[in-house]
């Protein structure tokens, strides 16, 4: 209607269109087209005609009929674009990739369809089984509420994609998690790709222009500039993508036309087809669009005018050259100054999560009926299979059972009841509260393992069949990332964000959206791990809303790189079984037999030497917390045992089943322990700790409670300090002096045990780690190599061209020969990098900055402090292998020196590697690419801490301030990738060893031969063979 003919980019096209002098604009107008009969419609030769609200798409196509224009866009298949599922089945019929989808179609609202059944995390759709994520969008084209439902696992709960209002695109809804049900709907795969959705634009088939911009699926939040726009930034589509654009606008027989584009796992897809759209706030396209409607209207009408475009374009004539903004070159870094030649080229860095919950665990042995009944309902019918409980559902269930085993009154203390007896409930209990936490179930967080342990065979008919009659019960739960650990990992991520990337600013989030940023998140498969993971993106890429849409969408779990200790599981024994002997029989002979002038050189380095005296003194401190803890808990417990609403499930709190978002002052002010833990767990938390450190009856410590010891009195002194439990902080103390030898030396007792103990540990992260550097050199080398033949050319504007098809030609041949050469050099990720470099690549005649082929590789790998530490130990003694005899260390002295000092390396704690390439140096010479280092002691202050005043404000917030980077080379060092190949290849897996990206069926690649990369936009593509690939 009106609106939209009279819209900007509309009258920009149409003037540009008239400045030709070959044109006559008849605008029909609202009242024409809604009020007059066809016949008194004004006669044209060409008609551009497409449906919008309330326009008469029938009266449309009366008129045509009539009069007989050439169309633009063809007004019959217009009808299909107002179903989804007749556009789903068009770009099927043609061959064009469309996500996995499935129709669910009802008669009236909220039929009942035997096709359909919906589960906790799945919906199945005529047996075709969607997991969560999914999307579901309505059938009608022109209801935009489209709902991305998320797994458990993740959270839960559903993000509503909506129509631009103001400065939001979507809702994220943590409490919905069923589906819709009172119409038609479209099921289909969720695609993630990267936080990015790509707009497609065509004029006529052989012309598409595209855009980036933020996802809505990220956080919702519009990206807009100064004068109110959305942010969006032209990229360079694939030949396989301008082959889709061409097949669309044919399919659906529009020339102008709009659909778009996801891009996932090396392949792309088409979501959704609009009709007539247009590019807004592009000056360039306006140009190219009026070109080609004045080709596509000559061609129908008066083919016999030349159509010819003129040397300057009429509306061209008087128009000032437009100035060019540019970003600034990336600086030498922290290390040294090797002048403005140096560019950033790739940024690596290895994250521990945030501060979290204490990590707990509860063991009983059950045998009753109810919970082995459980056991083999979920394991198959198998009596001496292990199951796993994590799922909503089953969590459920073990709840229900232990509801109903949990007694009702406890026996006084001079009942006839066993002790073991008593003890049995009161793990039972302690089961029932942890499950009841939260209201809900987020199987992140929370596990269950039953384990058989004995069995007997009882008579089945003619047969006997074994039973379980007892079983191992494990249920671990905590270590949920508290709001201070979102906090920490939200405000690292911004820092990354104004200090990593220094020159770039806010360039680094121009970088991202034009996919001249490569970016990766991978996490382990810890809940705290993922949400840190979430939260950092949050920070770095100026994301806002619920954690839970970033985590789908941004982060990769890889628990085979990120997660467990099974590689060295029996070195680590080794060790603190050695570390128990040192700290039982003292450590001061051990120390004064080493080395005074390297002091981390010795076994058991960093242990206090009255280690041993400081055990019975570290037992007496925790039986006097715990008995402090006790008593509180004692009047929460009595009100338990009261309460007979036992089937009353509490109400779904977000905040509680994936950790709190901010303090709970209400709690605080209640005199509660602060997050979701009761005094009861807290209770359970401090007892187990009193019971396994120290064992009475054998007069034996066990040294691994130690950290855990240490662990709980820092959460307690940062959380609960408001409860003033007396002796907590005397306790951190000693706890903080034993921790500090313990925790290191865990990992290895001396330089050569914690080198294989790391190798084993990090292996696999080490190895992609040099994958990644490597990468990115070639990519880095292939982009000077066309730079600098770029350079040598004639300054003809014709040569020009010609010399630049050439050379992106020989680009695409450098690609394909590095791809062939370097096919063991990818990671196990499906989307691993070199499949898609060219196609995250913005457009240069778009970029607006100096060096438009300018490409950064940012990898993020978030993981516990086992890999931090087994990752520093490797860079530091990487030398001391036979291997490396007389090499110098990675890391200098006096850094060494410091980590010694440093000992614990804290929540958020991490260690980064930034690639750097100076273009002024021969391609062939080492030092074109180097390496700096660089590692952070994390939030590693004491809560005890009363100087540092911006800790002390913090504190009042029961967050710690992140300590900052600090260098592991000397000032002005020289760290090449050469080397550092060389020293850390020993102890990194093979490139080969890595599975190789799976290729996605029928999928043949982006590049079938050398010359099919052609220009996105060339300026004059409008004759039918002008696109035709040149050998």
């Amino acid at each position: 209607m009106e609106k939209k003919v009279f819209s900007a980019p509309m009258g920009q096209i149409l003037e540009r269109l008239q400045a030709f002098g070959e044109f006559e604009i008849i605008y029909f107008g609202d009242r024409v087209i809604l009020e007059e009969p066809v016949e008194r419609w004004p006669i044209c030769d060409c008609l551009i005609a497409f449906h919008s609200s309330g326009y008469p798409l029938e009266k449309a196509e009366a008129y045509a009929a009539l009069r007989k224009p050439y169309l633009v866009n063809e007004l019959e298949p217009q009808h299909l674009l107002h179903d989804r599922r007749k556009v789903y089945e068009c770009l099927e019929m043609c061959g064009i990739p469309v996500p996995r989808y499935a129709f669910v179609n009802r008669d009236r609202p909220n039929q009942e369809l035997d096709y359909f059944v919906e589960e906790e995390d799945f919906v199945e759709v005529h047996g075709q089984r969607f997991w969560k994520p999914f999307v579901e969008k309505p059938v009608h084209g022109d209801d935009h509420r489209i709902m991305i439902y998320y797994p458990s696992s993740a959270g839960g709960g559903m993000k509503e994609l909506f129509r631009k209002i103001g400065n939001r695109s979507s809702e994220f809804h943590p409490e919905v998690r069923r589906v819709r049900r009172e119409g038609s709907y479209i099921y289909e795969e969720f695609m993630p790709t990267g936080g990015t959705d790509v707009k497609v634009y065509t004029v006529g088939p052989e012309y598409a222009h595209a855009e980036a911009r933020k996802s809505p699926v990220v956080d919702g939040v519009v990206m807009r500039n100064p004068d109110g726009k959305e942010v969006r930034y032209p990229v360079l589509l694939t030949p396989n993508e301008k082959q889709m654009a061409r097949e669309v606008c044919t399919a659906f027989r529009q020339g102008v036309c709009g659909f778009d584009l996801l891009r996932c796992e090396g392949r792309s897809y088409v979501c959704d087809v609009n009709g007539w759209s247009f590019v807004k706030n592009s000056y360039k396209y306006y140009d190219d669009a009026a070109c080609v409607l004045r080709k596509m209207l000559l061609d129908a009408k008066a083919p016999h005018l030349s159509t010819t475009i003129p040397p300057i374009l009429p509306w061209k004539v008087n128009e000032p050259a437009q100035p060019c903004e540019g970003l600034t070159r990336q600086g030498s870094g922290i290390i040294g100054s090797f002048g403005q030649a140096e560019e950033l080229r790739c940024v690596i860095a290895v994250i521990r999560h945030g501060d979290r919950t204490a990590k707990q665990k509860v063991k009983l042995k059950v045998t009753e009926e109810k919970l082995l009944n459980l056991m083999l309902k979920y394991n198959g019918g198998r009596p001496r299979a292990e199951t796993k409980l994590k799922s909503a559902v089953q969590l459920q269930d073990l709840l229900d059972a232990t509801r109903m085993l949990v007694p009702r009154t406890r026996p006084c203390p001079g009942s006839d009841s066993e002790t073991e007896d008593i003890e049995h409930a009161e793990k039972l209990r302690q089961v029932k509260a942890v499950l009841e936490e939260g209201g809900h179930f987020s199987g992140i967080y929370r596990k269950v393992q039953l384990k058989p342990l004995k069995w007997v065979k009882v008579a089945k008919g003619d047969t006997e069949e074994e039973r379980p009659i007892e079983a191992l019960m494990v249920l671990k739960y905590g270590g949920v990332l508290t709001h201070a650990g979102r906090k920490q990992a939200e405000e690292l991520g911004r820092y990354f964000r104004n200090n990593m990337y220094p020159g770039e600013g806010t360039g680094l989030l121009r970088l991202h959206s034009t996919y001249r940023h490569d970016l990766k998140i991978y996490s382990s498969d810890e809940g705290r791990v993922q949400m840190s993971a979430a939260a950092f993106a949050k920070g770095l890429l100026d994301l806002e809303g619920q954690l839970t849409p970033i985590l789908v969408s941004l982060v990769s779990k890889d628990s085979s790189m990120l997660d467990g200790l099974d590689n060295a599981s029996i070195e680590m024994e080794e060790a603190k079984a050695r570390l128990n002997n040192l700290i039982t029989s003292g450590v001061k002979a051990v120390l004064a037999n080493g080395s005074s002038k390297k002091p981390w050189m010795v076994d058991g380095a960093g242990l206090p030497p009255n280690a041993s005296e400081l055990l019975p003194t570290l037992v007496k401190l925790t039986k006097k917390v715990t008995e402090q803890v006790r008593l509180l808990a004692k009047d929460e417990d009595e009100k338990l045992a009261e309460t007979t609403s036992y089937d009353v499930i509490p109400p779904y709190d977000q905040a509680r089943a994936l950790g709190k978002t901010n303090i709970d002052v209400d709690r605080i002010a209640a005199g509660l322990p602060c997050g979701s833990e009761g005094f009861l767990l807290m209770y359970a938390r401090w007892r187990k700790l009193e019971r396994d450190l120290y064992n009475e009856r054998k007069d034996r410590y066990d040294i691994t409670q130690i950290p855990d010891v240490y662990d709980s009195c820092k959460y307690d002194l940062l959380h609960n300090a408001h409860l003033n439990i007396d002796g907590l902080d005397e306790l951190f103390k000693v706890a903080q002096l034993l921790a500090d030898g313990v925790i290191p030396n865990e990992y290895g007792i001396n330089p050569m045990q914690k080198l294989k103990i790391g190798s084993k540990i990090a292996r696999r992260l080490l190895g992609k780690i040099l994958i990644d550097l490597r990468n990115t050199r070639e990519e880095a080398i292939n982009v000077a190599e066309l730079k600098n033949q770029c350079q040598s050319s004639t300054t003809s504007i014709k040569n020009v061209k010609e010399h630049s098809d050439k050379q992106l030609k020989s680009l695409i041949k450098n690609e394909e020969s590095r791809r062939a050469s370097f096919t063991s050099d990818r990671s196990m990720d499906q989307d691993e990098d070199d499949d898609k470099e060219i196609k995250y690549r913005l457009d240069p005649k778009y970029a607006n900055v100096k060096t438009p082929e300018r490409h950064v590789r940012t990898r993020l790998y978030f993981t516990s402090e086992s890999h931090i530490h087994s990752l520093m130990n490797v860079l530091r003694y990487c030398n001391l292998d036979e291997s490396l005899q007389g090499e110098a260390s990675l890391i200098c002295d006096n850094a060494l020196e410091r980590l010694l000092k440093t000992k614990e390396l804290d929540y958020m704690s991490y260690i980064v590697l930034r690639m750097f390439e100076n273009t002024e140096v021969n391609l062939e010479d080492p030092k074109r690419f180097r390496l700096e280092m660089t590692f952070s002691r994390g939030a590693d202050l004491s809560p005890l801490e009363k100087t540092d005043i911006e800790a002390a404000s913090l504190h009042q917030e029961h967050t710690l301030p992140i300590m900052g980077p600090e260098r592991l080379q000397e000032v002005g060092s020289y760290l090449t990738l050469d080397k550092m190949e060389e020293m850390v290849r020993p102890f990194a897996m093979p490139a080969e060893d890595f599975p190789p990206p799976t290729t996605p069926q029928g999928f043949s690649g982006y590049f079938k031969s050398a010359g099919v990369l052609e220009r996105l936009v060339n300026l004059w593509p409008f004759h039918k063979h002008a696109n035709k690939h040149v050998d």
